[in-house]
């Protein structure tokens, strides 16, 4: 039962402000210039009519409503509304490239590309040379095969349609071979055989699971043989009694029979990544020369640039690949090609890599570098959640992430928050997790063995400033 007696609830009725009124009213003149009149009359009447049906139901709460209260209200629903969903957040997971943040983040020299194609006309399909329509390729695959050694290259959207493609284009109504143990899901329950299915290509499975010998693959080529097929198994690791074929065991077969090898190498890398203490993955140059006619691979893992699906090879085989009509509906945009040139050009000077491409600048850290920076957040961290937890610098180990090199780990260094009595943390540190999910920049670290822990490997400098007086703030 409502504590507003009629006569009191009529009175305050009475006294709220008209529309026209709070329109007009010198407080909402700097919401109409930052929202514009739609937005700004759509959120007062929706305040007005939630606070009638407050009064009118006998919340006990309702207070007299004037201009300024409703402008407040409606600013701060103006400006949830408004705010961006896509974020910056504090990457604390300890994977470096981690799909459901954005994986690879791009070199300056990227941004600037993309900010002047988002600003400026550009030559997409103009050629300069002739002044006539041109090729999108044409941008960038003259510099993809000079860091690849192919004879030829077209990029689309991602890795997953580079496949899907190169199937349609050419084994459609045919067999293509692939080993048992290379039939990966590459997440989102997106699998081989399904990509196969879509581009209407028959998967001929050959080998077991753990064990494939050449002989499985000479004798399951047959007339409807139109690919053999090697899969990066990208996400996982098969060890103990296992046997697989090699490239340059699978190349010679397949040649000698007329037929193609086109090779899924997933993430993709276009240098040695042991010369800088990571672990060792065949890079897309000595792939071809191991003699792949075809190789897809991503853009934003490894190789440190956008989102995008590259597939180099035979000249003969790119020109097909390219007359698909799935080309038309997976190709890239001008931000893409913006974004990746530069960053492939950086390939040019290698032994300036770790200075330039942020992938590998991170994941090449120092863990004394990473522990520094941990001592320096740690206390910070400590005052700003107080007597309930415990906040220690610990060492721990990151991920590259995105399927790349999934068993290989980096030693690196974090904080480790535990509830301070010694307990399971349970619903406290879900509570935390959550707490610093909500902050004005999201901190985003993972819960493992009762405790939260926040890897700083992608912390550099800027951030752990930001990051610091955020937590400042948060204590305050």
């Amino acid at each position: 039962m409502s504590d507003v007696s009629g006569a009191e609830l009529r009175a305050l009725m009475a006294r709220v402000p008209s529309v026209e009124k709070v329109m007009a009213s010198a407080e909402f003149a700097v919401l109409l210039g930052a929202y514009g009149r739609t937005q700004v009359l759509g959120a007062v009447r929706e305040a007005l009519d939630s606070w009638r049906a407050s009064a009118q139901s006998g919340d006990a709460c309702v207070s007299a409503l004037d201009v300024a209260q409703l402008k407040n209200s409606v600013e701060a629903e103006l400006r949830q509304r408004n705010e961006s969903r896509l974020r910056s957040v504090f990457n604390l997971t300890g994977t470096v490239l981690h799909t459901n943040l954005g994986r690879a983040l791009l070199p300056d020299e990227a941004v600037q590309a993309v900010i002047r194609a988002l600003t400026q006309p550009a030559n997409l399909e103009f050629d300069l040379g002739t002044g006539k329509r041109g090729d999108r390729d044409d941008l960038i695959d003259e510099l993809i095969c000079e860091l690849t050694g192919a004879e030829a290259a077209t990029v689309v959207n991602n890795n997953a349609a580079a496949v899907l493609l190169t199937l349609s284009a050419l084994a459609s109504k045919k067999e293509v071979i692939v080993s048992r143990g290379e039939l990966v899901e590459i997440g989102g329950a997106f699998r081989i055989p399904d990509i196969m299915s879509r581009a209407g290509a028959r998967l001929r499975e050959v080998g077991t699971t753990n064990r494939t010998h050449l002989k499985d693959y000479d004798e399951a080529i047959g007339p409807q043989t139109a690919l053999l097929m090697k899969v990066h198994a990208s996400n996982y690791a098969i060890s103990g009694f296992t046997k697989e074929v090699s490239l340059d065991e699978i190349a010679p077969l397949a040649h000698a029979r007329g037929l193609a090898v086109a090779v899924d190498l997933g993430s993709g890398t276009l240098v040695d990544l042991s010369q800088w203490g990571l672990p060792r993955e065949a890079t897309v140059r000595e792939t071809v020369e191991a003699g792949a006619d075809l190789v897809t691979f991503s853009g934003d893992k490894l190789l440190g640039g956008p989102q995008a699906g590259l597939i180099v090879g035979r000249r003969d085989l790119i020109a097909k690949i390219k007359k698909h009509p799935l080309k038309r509906a997976l190709r890239v945009g001008k931000l893409t090609l913006a974004a990746l040139e530069p960053v492939l050009q950086l390939y040019r000077a290698p032994e300036k890599l770790t200075e330039r491409l942020t992938t590998l600048r991170l994941l090449t850290r120092s863990a004394d570098e990473i522990r520094l920076a941990a001592q320096r957040v740690q206390p910070v961290l400590q005052r700003a959640l107080g007597e309930r937890y415990a906040v220690a610098a610990e060492p721990m180990f990151s991920q590259i992430g995105s399927g790349a090199l999934p068993v290989d780990v980096l030693p690196s260094h974090g904080l480790v928050v535990r509830v301070a009595d010694g307990k399971r943390g349970g619903r406290q540190l879900l509570a935390l997790e959550k707490m610093l999910r909500e902050m004005a920049r999201p901190v985003i670290g993972r819960i493992a063995d009762d405790a939260l822990r926040l890897d700083l490997r992608c912390l550099e400098a800027a951030d752990e400033a930001q990051l610091i007086e955020q937590l400042k703030g948060a204590r305050a």
